[in-house]
């Protein structure tokens, strides 16, 4: 039922651009060349999707969307779906902070869960990950519009 509240909420929100909402994520700098923390995402079988050079603090559904790597992210990073799912290796997984109640909860709903699971709207990069491989499972589950992908400006 909480599911079901969050979706009806997450509808009736203004446009991702509207002037009252603060921005959950976006606004990716690429580094300058010669720096930035390199980040590897692979498909799920292991194979290199693309590597990218990132700045502390960004976002992971934010980074892909820079670089055209395909991570849904339905709800725009308002933790309401399980679409920007990534599995990270269980050494960089341990440094993150914990998940959210909010964050597992959507997790819960992921496709191929793992121990290492996370969303990928809610991942920062963070100095101690460069080199880190990011995995993305091999489907996702969209419960608001199967198919439809987010547009960012």
């Amino acid at each position: 039922m909480r599911l079901v509240v969050r979706t009806c909420l997450l509808l009736s929100r203004p446009p991702p651009d509207h002037p009252t909402l603060a921005p959950r994520h976006g606004n990716i700098t690429r580094p300058t060349p010669g720096t930035g923390i390199t980040l590897h995402f692979k498909d799920h079988k292991g194979n290199l999707i693309k590597t990218i050079k990132a700045n502390e603090g960004d976002d992971i559904l934010s980074l892909a969307h820079e670089w055209d790597i395909d991570l849904e992210g339905a709800c725009d990073g308002s933790i309401a779906c399980s679409t920007c799912h990534i599995i990270l290796p269980p050494e960089h997984y341990d440094q993150l902070p914990e998940p959210s109640d909010d964050e597992n909860d959507m997790l819960d709903l992921a496709f191929g869960l793992t121990d290492t699971s996370r969303l990928g709207c809610q991942v920062h990069v963070t100095k101690d990950m460069d080199g880190t491989e990011i995995r993305l499972p091999s489907a996702t589950r969209n419960m608001f519009v199967d198919g439809k992908k987010p547009t960012h400006h």
